[in-house]
């Protein structure tokens, strides 16, 4: 992967500051920057690193003002972060294989299609009745339920599966280890213990959505278990049955949602946030790390802590934390003041 700064600049729509002729052959963090390497400037805490990052050319936002001289070219950008992960999708395209065909050995159902420009890997099973779209890659040892749809352009990683019944739109990604389509989590107690109740429903995954390594999303007991159009899930998340969310939606590493919660579109929830059963909430809301949701919460909230409060007030609170063992001294202080006044009369 070669191309110039010049070249660079034309795909992403910048404006190039220095010299265009050099030759870039790779991606670098600013602050590891090597000949030859293109970085990128968003966070302005990162800022110092640019006058002596050693890459050849930084993507900077067009309104980037540098206080010293620089060694690198600069690439004018409306947005460094998203400029870097388009042109790194890019080189991703070129780089990464693009398999085609159907390795031996595998196990594809009789009846199955495979499309000409699909991928079946090694030890992987397709069950009968499985559709599969042009340009789909089942890579080995994946697992394709029986009656399962996977649109076109979608890939499922090594060692994924994919249970009976489950829709899985276009371009999708699924990682390894992820399972769509287990059952959920439902038992009616009785005398005699726990009596599972059937989950009979399907998970539906609709068009551009990313499943992370090892995250599970169950069935729902009746209808779908459903996620959004565009949403992206880290890895280690728990998505119970009949949850609904929405869609361009982002959660990291180890969130977990309880059964019958629906999240709305465009949310970004921090690593480990949990959320109740059968509650709602809205759209645009930003959830902080480890936030605990115990009821439901309406749209353009930003919330943090356990149980989640409006972030502003969790930010107060904090601070109020860090002063309570100074307080605690005052009141003491206080208490045996007020004892020898009393004692005094």
């Amino acid at each position: 992967m070669q191309f110039s700064v010049n070249q660079i600049a034309s795909l992403c729509g910048g404006s190039v500051e220095g010299n265009g002729d050099i030759i870039i052959d790779s991606f670098a963090k600013i602050e590891e920057g090597h000949t030859g390497a293109i970085s990128f400037l968003a966070n302005p805490k990162y800022t110092h690193f640019i006058y002596d990052t050693e890459s050849s050319a930084v993507l900077v936002s067009r309104d980037f003002s540098p206080e010293k001289p620089l060694k690198c070219t600069l690439i004018r950008v409306d947005d460094p972060y998203a400029t870097v992960a388009s042109l790194m999708q890019m080189a991703s395209k070129m780089l990464e294989p693009n398999p085609v065909g159907v390795e031996q050995p595998c196990f594809i159902a009789e009846g199955v299609e495979v499309p000409v420009d699909a991928y079946i890997g090694a030890f992987a099973y397709v069950g009968k009745g499985a559709k599969l779209a042009p340009g789909v890659k089942i890579f080995p040892g994946a697992y394709i339920g029986d009656g399962v749809k996977v649109g076109a352009g979608s890939v499922v990683k090594p060692n994924a599966s994919v249970y009976h019944g489950c829709v899985i739109g276009e371009r999708c990604i699924i990682h390894s280890g992820a399972v769509i389509g287990a059952d959920g989590f439902g038992f009616a107690p009785t005398e005699n213990g726990y009596e599972k109740i059937p989950q009979l429903g399907n998970v539906v995954l609709e068009d551009d959505v990313e499943i992370g390594a090892n995250t599970t999303i169950d069935r729902a007991m009746m209808g779908s278990t459903r996620v959004g159009r565009g949403t992206k899930l880290d890895n280690l998340i728990q998505v119970a049955h009949n949850c609904v969310i929405g869609e361009q939606t982002v959660m990291a590493a180890q969130v977990g949602i309880a059964g019958s919660t629906h999240v709305g579109s465009r949310c970004m929830f921090g690593g480990q946030v949990g959320l109740a059963g059968h509650i709602t909430v809205g759209d645009n809301v930003q959830l902080g790390a480890q936030s605990g949701v115990p009821n439901s919460i309406p749209s353009d909230k930003r919330m943090m802590g356990s149980p989640a409060i409006p972030a502003p007030n969790f930010a107060r609170m904090v601070v109020a934390q860090k002063n309570l063992p100074d307080l605690m001294r005052r009141l003491q202080q206080l208490e045996q003041a007020v004892a020898k006044l009393s004692a005094a009369e």
